[in-house]
């Protein structure tokens, strides 16, 4: 689910909008003269428009080539400056005491997941995240619960965490995304009930403030990374936005990259 707000698209897209106007008008100017057949200090308003729209018209690779390097850039500046917050907050992402793990605990590698249990992809990337555990005996993963689809995703895993302290949590986990219908608090004390958990104690544990203290962490933490959806995973200090379809195989090779070359930051 984007948290981008269409505000923050529509100001992109007016900055975008005047450098591509005054940058292509100074282009013409110096490089194709022929174009422009008055003195500068003549040009009103309406001629600019007119003069800007034919040169676009007849070269639209410009604005192909401007979008390019402002996504790269942007990129850049993102994967840089979540390299910064990974190694100012390596102990909460990825040695959280509130947080459940899967896979070896002491594992040389960490893969931190962010996730709703109503998020499609995340659903259909759980597969590829079991995939991992199961063939790579050297690797945890740890989850961090992000409800940000509203109460039921909310109700969702206050109930999973709960169930870790029954030892229960990726087994509660799994089948949240696996069985059908929405995920919330009634579909998860099914499952526990089926996985054969204590009701009363997992509803107590549910309001143990440890739980909500868990998701308050995560949030901050997501936030911080300026994360714009779920999924998201971290490898070591490389991430993956989304659920590619060969996200299985983008685990693996950044796996084997931290374990090759370690981590640019602190991890």
């Amino acid at each position: 689910m984007p948290l981008k707000t269409g505000l923050a698209t529509a100001v992109v897209a007016a900055v975008v909008a005047a450098l591509v106007t005054a940058a292509t008008l100074l282009v013409i100017w110096r490089a194709a003269p022929g174009i422009v057949d008055a003195p500068m200090a003549a040009l009103d308003e309406k001629r600019v428009v007119e003069i800007v729209h034919n040169y676009l018209t007849q070269n639209p690779e410009i604005l192909v080539e401007m979008t390019t390097e402002l996504d790269k850039r942007q990129q850049a500046e993102q994967a840089q400056q979540q390299e910064k917050v990974i190694s100012e907050n390596a102990d909460a992402i990825f040695r959280s005491p509130l947080a459940y793990t899967a896979g070896n605990p002491d594992g040389d590698v960490t893969v931190v997941e962010f996730f709703d249990y109503n998020c499609g992809f995340c659903r259909r990337a759980l597969p590829d995240v079991v995939k991992l555990v199961e063939n790579d005996d050297k690797v945890k993963v740890v989850f961090k619960e992000l409800p940000i689809f509203g109460d039921d995703s909310e109700g969702a895993a206050k109930l999973a965490l709960a169930a870790g302290k029954q030892g229960k949590y990726f087994e509660v986990h799994q089948k949240l995304f696996s069985e059908p219908g929405k995920a919330n608090k009634e579909k998860g004390l099914k499952i526990a009930q089926e996985l054969g958990l204590d009701i009363p104690q997992l509803e107590k544990d549910m309001e143990d403030p440890s739980v909500q203290k868990a998701l308050d962490e995560a949030k901050e933490l997501a936030q911080k990374l300026g994360l714009q959806g779920t999924p998201l995973y971290l490898i070591g200090d490389r991430t993956i936005p989304g659920a590619p379809d060969d996200l299985y195989d983008q685990l693996v090779a950044k796996v084997t990259e931290i374990r090759e070359k370690g981590c640019k930051a602190t991890c």
